[in-house]
C-alpha cells in the first residue's frame, strides 16, 4: 500500500486519514496548528508532519476549506514536486446557492496552476458528506489530466472500500464542484438530510 499525507485537521481530514489507516496505508497528518495535527495523529495512530515541510505521502490530500487550498499549494511549492495532490474542497458562496468562482474554473484547476510542473492535481471526494464517507459506501467521482495519477487515486479509493468513477480531465472539476452544490441543495430540500450520496446506478437489458 502507498503512503498518504492529509493536510488539514477537520472532519474530512480525520475521516480520510482514518479510512486510509484502516485501508493499510501509512498516513501523515499536517496542520497549520501543530498541536491539533499532533493530537489528531496520536488519536488515529498516524504520524504528525511539520507544516511546510515536504510531505512523506505519494498522495497528498488537501482536506481544507476551498479558500485555503490554492494558497497552501503555493506555500508548499516545490515540496509537492512529483506528488499527486487531491483537492476535496467545495467553493460555495455565502448563501450556499452558487459557487464562489467563475464557472469556467475550479479550485483544483487553480491549484494546478500554482503547483510545480510535475505535480498532478486530482479532484475527488467533494460530493460526499463526511458522515456518509465515514459510515457508508458512496461512489467517488475523480477528475484529473494525468491518467497515472487518477489510477493511483482510484487504487486508494478502492483500498478504502469505495468505488472510484473517472469523469474525465481536470476541467470536469468545475462540474464536480457543481455536483457538491447539488448535494447541499438536496440535503436542504429534496432529501432533507445529509445521510445520502450522489452516485451512479447502472441498468442492463
Amino acid at each position: 500500500m502507498g503512503s498518504i499525507t492529509v493536510i488539514g485537521t477537520g472532519n474530512m481530514a480525520r475521516t480520510l486519514a482514518g479510512l486510509a489507516i484502516r485501508g493499510g496505508h501509512t498516513v501523515e497528518v499536517m496542520g497549520r496548528d501543530q498541536a491539533k495535527a499532533d493530537d489528531l495523529a496520536a488519536r488515529l495512530g498516524a504520524t504528525a508532519g511539520k507544516w511546510g515541510e515536504a510531505p512523506t505521502g505519494d498522495i497528498v490530500i488537501t482536506a481544507l476549506l476551498a479558500a485555503a487550498v490554492v494558497p497552501t499549494v503555493a506555500e508548499f511549492g516545490d515540496a509537492l514536486a512529483g506528488k499527486v495532490v487531491v483537492d476535496i474542497s467545495n467553493p460555495f458562496n455565502a448563501t450556499f446557492d452558487g459557487l464562489a468562482h467563475d464557472a469556467e474554473t475550479s479550485v483544483a484547476q487553480q491549484a494546478a496552476d500554482v503547483a510545480p510542473a510535475d505535480t498532478a492535481v486530482v479532484k475527488a471526494f467533494n460530493t460526499i458528506f463526511s458522515g456518509v464517507l465515514e459510515n457508508g459506501r458512496p461512489d467517488v467521482f475523480v477528475a484529473g489530466d494525468s491518467t497515472e495519477a487518477k489510477a493511483g487515486v482510484a487504487a486508494f479509493v478502492e483500498s478504502i472500500g469505495l468505488r472510484p468513477l473517472d469523469v474525465g480531465g481536470l476541467r470536469m472539476a468545475t462540474w464536480l464542484e457543481g455536483m457538491g452544490l447539488v448535494a447541499v441543495g438536496l440535503a436542504g430540500h429534496g432529501v432533507g438530510h445529509g445521510n445520502f450520496a450522489l452516485g451512479v446506478a447502472e441498468f442492463t437489458g
